[in-house]
């Protein structure tokens, strides 16, 4: 995208600066009151909540409220396939806004307009499948201004094990409050009898995404994931308590051991995304990558078209990019472009998680099997 080339008046440049020096004294000083606790086993201690959240699900289905383990009300959005029947198992997909926003945000990702036609399933015999987009709480985030808290996900605590609450020590770690209400309603879909368990698959939308990724490599139930513009949900933004993701028991509170490394994800980032997210993903993926994880990394332009690299006045910091000031330009567009669901890109995305099914005797065509040689990147 063409940066414009007009000069600003002075009274417009004057506006400008002060409002940055107005934004950069705000952040330092939210930033110095924010709560960093003690680093665990499990990362950061659970995110401090603010409060519940009950979504608009427009033409969805509204789930809930169901009490997670503190007590707080949780719901989620089912969006139903009219292939949807009780003898009729689909695919589930699951999606997680972004923070700030909620479930009801799948209306801006066009996913809605492939769930009675689309044939995740790899069967033609049964097109289709249904969407569930489970709601966040307003929690405090570790995300730069702007973001410093509200609606989303809580990728910082990283106890995710299915069995709930963990012991190390004498101490108890109690599972994930998200990770806990998406394992209900997925379950409660289960329990109805109209999913076909091996093909459950997540996607997300930046906070969402990086959720969805750290779901997906913790759930042995999900077949794969498709993410658009996620934040490193180990290590982004100076996070105080940040882990380097491994398949082993971890040596220290430096590593966490992720549960589920055979799910083959995908990350679709923009090559100048806000905050620095595009080194961030690349990080993220090289991390991923050296523990033994299959990620297919795409990287799109302003055009949507895939390119190789990041844009460098985006950002260039593998740990994202905290300051305006080093880089407005860079914020500008690239909040532009994160808050823009990449629709060109659904079929690849489906496409990807077509291919991908816990059952190991699904058949793929010559070509498919061409395609993922081709983009194992």
């Amino acid at each position: 995208m063409d940066i414009p080339r007009s000069r600003p008046s002075n009274f417009r440049a004057l506006t400008l600066c002060a409002l940055l020096i107005v934004i950069a004294i705000t952040y330092a000083a939210t930033a110095a009151a924010e709560d960093v606790g003690v680093c665990g086993p499990f990362g950061n201690p659970p995110a401090r909540l603010i409060g519940p959240v009950k979504p608009d699900c427009g033409i969805g289905e509204l789930l809930g409220p169901w009490k997670d383990g503190n007590g707080t009300d949780r719901y989620a959005c089912l969006y139903k396939s009219k292939s949807a029947g009780a003898h009729i198992k689909l695919p589930l997909l699951i999606y997680l806004h972004p923070s700030e926003f909620q479930a009801n945000t799948i209306t801006r990702t066009d996913l809605l307009n492939f769930q009675n036609s689309y044939v995740l399933s790899g069967d033609p015999k049964r097109p289709g499948f249904n969407l569930l987009a489970p709601q966040g709480r307003k929690t405090v985030h570790r995300y730069p201004l702007g973001d410093r808290g509200g609606t989303g996900w809580d990728n910082w605590y990283r106890q995710f094990n299915p069995a709930g609450e963990v012991k190390v020590g004498d101490a108890v770690f109690p599972e994930n409050p998200d990770a806990a209400a998406i394992d209900h309603f997925v379950a409660q879909q289960v329990a109805a009898g109209e999913v076909d368990t091996d093909r459950i698959y997540v996607t997300g939308w930046s906070n969402g995404a990086a959720m969805a990724s750290l779901y997906a490599l913790n759930r042995s139930g999900v077949a794969a994931a498709a993410v658009y513009s996620a934040p490193d949900p180990f290590d982004a933004f100076d996070d105080p308590c940040a882990q380097m993701p491994v398949t082993v028991d971890s040596a220290s509170s430096a590593e966490i051991r992720i549960l589920n490394p055979r799910v083959p994800t995908l990350h679709l980032h923009n090559a100048c995304d806000v905050a620095g997210i595009c080194p961030n993903g690349e990080k993220l993926a090289a991390d991923l990558r050296a523990a033994g994880i299959k990620v297919r990394d795409v990287i799109i332009d302003a055009s949507r078209r895939r390119v190789r690299t990041c844009v460098a006045y985006c950002g260039s910091n593998p740990n994202g990019e905290l300051s305006i000031l080093r880089h407005p330009v860079g914020y500008y567009l690239g909040l532009r472009h994160h808050d823009r669901w990449p629709a060109e890109w659904n079929r690849y995305l489906l496409d990807f998680l077509r291919r991908n099914s816990l059952n190991a005797g699904v058949k793929r065509t010559p070509n498919e099997v061409s395609m993922s040689r081709d983009d194992r990147n």
